[in-house]
């Protein structure tokens, strides 16, 4: 089989000779390559080999990463921690996507191979420094015997390793060989923080220019000579299946191939996109509603406001709730918060792509971030030896949790697809943007009803909360799901009275987590109560918060950096307005302030953001600045635009950018971004800069407008 020259994708790596450092070190004479993409001029994928970085012959340090790059920054990340202990230049550094093993590769907070929670840089940081230092050793032992000097008197500088005294000096590449044979140390020294050269440094991202020129390879360019396309009908309405269909008119489009039905609809082969995707709009298909959820999104909110007056899962509960309501002179507010469905929507929608390589290996490509989960799947699927499955990771478009799936659904899906082919061509599974928007697997609808109490000093003495919703984690109505409760069960705010109460519901609806996960709609709800609570007694937002985080330093930190910042109580440009708020997620501590007005259809304009973040040691500001900014944007276009609807019988209304939109770059704000010094352990920026923005957004639109938010997205007004 040979492959078409747009699939020669990226260089073989680990080819060769060099210094290959694995989880402990990989064996010496072990080299083998790792593959993102169809190799060029046919074949399947070369041998495969657990290592974290190669330093080459050619001076060049590859480093291996174990967490998928869909734009996050883990292949800048992980190759600034190998850098800084082996002393490598900038310059020399590259980054491709590990094998996918559980065991070796496994994200260490999860236990197995996979990208999420904002974990990529917290649980590799002292792994892949070990790797850099490890290298580093072995470098400086084949330099010492190689010129007969004591290794205590080499150093190493930007690549280049030296002995002073002699005036001897060589890179990397020509002692790497010799630097295989040597026995790696069992505990390498890492540096003090205080000699970081490259950690806590602007460094330019690995990925830029590729991505920037259209060289970078995503699942959709992998392509082979005689190559099916596939789509599926699904219907639309969650929990529904094929009765019955009539592929007559499907299969008289020029290019359809075959009609095939899987589990999850109906299937349509062609010889290329355009066919398969006119195969399948002239398909007729009967669906059976019998098991399907047929209510729609008003039913549901109403059903689960019902909850609010039953019996539900306690999450917290400190001191005296009711005496604090009922003790005189206090002063209470009460609201209901509605929070919508919520799709992913990221920009590269899924697929993957077949191709059975020479060897009899099944070879798959798609954007895994749960690789090790992806590959079982797909060898289930097939009745294959796991051996015989290979899952080459890509680079991916976007995720903001959609590719995070226990069970890997959508590679079921995929694998089916090919299965039921026959397996006799190479095959690319696709969905379009419309499949993704109407998948399901969304941010759950989540119901809050909150109630506090203000005392005569306007101290608020007790907080009274309930979160209704679906269980991402899967519990029964009996168990908690932290992930419904997280950032207020433990909310960080000084009072004395607290009660946080979960209820889990059943639906047909297949949730998952989304960006921050609970601290999307936590965060939201905490922060605009509280501010609420502040103004109804005229305490000031930052000053009212401070006080009441006395003992939390960090989150008191941020936020005193971002109330310095924005210039907090200056004069606000006429007809505009702030809010804030802070959110501790995922270890990380983020307040932002913004500046609103009134825009076009009476929708807030946020003309400014202003972010400070502490993540513990930074490892890059430039990534963790971009973060903050990409959460900046894609919060604010949820909170201001999206959210899937059912309508009448339970179907699904969006469909495309056009009705689940996301921000667009007239309406993105400019955003400030700083990032606190730090020497505590570096936690993630992924997701972290999502939660404030609402918010503070709805705080300052409160503030404009005296209209307080109950329901998301924004509605004309401000209130639903």
């Amino acid at each position: 089989m040979t492959f078409q020259a747009i699939s020669t994708t990226r260089r073989a790596f680990l080819q060769g000779a060099g210094l290959v450092i694995g989880i402990a070190v990989a064996p010496k004479a072990f080299a083998a390559s790792v593959l993102q993409g169809v190799p060029a001029g046919g074949g399947s994928a070369l041998p495969q080999m657990n290592a974290f970085v190669k330093v080459g012959t050619d001076d060049t340090v590859t480093i291996l990463s174990k967490h998928i790059e869909f734009g996050q920054g883990p292949f800048t990340g992980l190759a600034t921690l190998i850098a800084e202990e082996l002393d490598a230049d900038w310059s020399q550094m590259r980054a491709v996507h590990s094998p996918a093993d559980d065991k070796i590769y496994a994200n260490l907070l999860f236990g197995l191979q996979g990208t999420g929670g904002s974990s990529a840089i917290a649980n590799s940081y002292e792994q892949y420094r070990t790797a850099g230092a490890t290298a580093r050793a072995m470098l400086v032992a084949a330099a010492a015997e190689e010129w007969g000097v004591p290794a205590a008197e080499i150093t190493v500088s930007k690549g280049r390793i030296k002995h002073a005294a002699t005036a001897k000096e060589s890179g990397f590449g020509a002692l790497a060989d010799k630097a295989a044979q040597q026995t790696p140390p069992t505990e390498p020294k890492l540096k003090d923080p205080k000699d970081f050269l490259l950690i806590g440094h602007d460094l330019p991202k690995l990925d830029t220019v590729e991505k920037s020129t259209g060289k970078a390879i995503y699942t959709l360019d992998v392509l082979a000579d005689d190559m099916l396309v596939a789509v599926v009908a699904h219907a639309d309405h969650f929990g529904a299946t094929v009765k019955s269909f009539d592929d007559a008119e499907a299969r008289k489009v020029p290019g359809v191939v075959d009609v095939k039905q899987v589990s999850q609809g109906v299937a349509v082969y062609a010889d290329n996109t355009f066919a398969a995707l006119k195969g399948r709009a002239a398909l007729t298909v009967e669906w059976d509603l019998s098991k399907a959820e047929t209510r729609s999104s008003s039913e549901l909110a109403a059903d689960f406001a019902k909850k609010f007056d039953e019996k539900g899962l306690e999450a917290a509960n400190k001191g005296d709730v009711g005496k604090a309501f009922s003790e005189a002179g206090v002063q209470t507010l009460e609201a209901e918060i509605v929070f919508p469905f919520l799709a992913h929507a990221p920009m590269e929608p899924l697929d993957a792509a077949f191709v059975m390589g020479d060897d009899g290996v099944l070879e798959i490509y798609n954007g895994a971030q749960f690789p090790a989960m992806d590959q079982s799947t797909v060898a289930t699927v097939m009745g294959l030896d796991p051996s015989k499955v290979r899952l080459n990771t890509q680079l991916a478009g976007g995720s903001f949790g959609r590719r995070a799936q226990f069970g890997s659904p959508y590679m079921q899906e995929a694998a089916e697809v090919y299965k039921a082919s026959g397996g006799t061509r190479p095959l690319k599974h696709m969905w379009t943007r419309e499949d993704d928007i109407r998948g399901g697997y969304y941010r759950p609808m989540y119901l809050h009803r909150m109630k506090g109490a203000v005392d005569a000093e306007g101290k608020i003495v007790a907080w009274d909360q309930t979160i209704v919703g679906q269980s991402i984690m899967g519990k029964a109505s009996t168990d908690i799901d932290e992930t419904s409760v997280e950032g207020a069960s433990t909310l960080p705010y000084a009072i004395g009275n607290l009660r946080v109460i979960a209820h889990n519901v059943a639906l047909n609806i297949p949730p998952l987590w989304w960006r921050s996960v609970g601290h999307t709609h936590t965060g939201f709800a905490v922060e605009t109560f509280l501010d609420e609570l502040m103004q109804k007694v005229g305490k000031d937002p930052v000053e009212g918060r401070l006080a009441m985080l006395a003992e939390q330093p960090r989150h008191t930190g941020v936020l005193r950096k971002v109330a310095e910042m924005a210039d907090w109580g200056s004069a606000v440009p006429e007809g505009r307005e702030r809010g804030v708020a802070v959110v501790q997620s995922f270890g990380t501590y983020v307040a932002q302030i913004v500046e609103v007005s009134r825009g076009d259809g009476e929708l807030p304009r946020v003309h400014k953001v202003w972010c400070a973040v502490d993540c513990g040691q930074p490892i890059n500001p430039n990534v963790i600045r971009a973060q903050m900014e990409g959460g900046v944007g894609y919060g604010l276009g949820a909170v201001l635009f999206d959210e899937v609807t059912l309508g009448k019988g339970g179907k699904i209304m969006q469909s495309n950018f056009h009705d689940y939109r996301s921000i667009r770059i007239n309406e993105m704000p400019h955003v400030e971004v700083e990032v606190i010094a730090s020497t505590e352990k570096p936690t993630g920026v992924g997701e972290p800069g999502v939660p404030p923005v609402g918010p503070a957004v709805a705080n300052a639109w409160r503030r404009l407008t005296g209209a307080p938010v109950r329901r998301l997205p924004i509605l004309p007004g401000g209130v639903s």
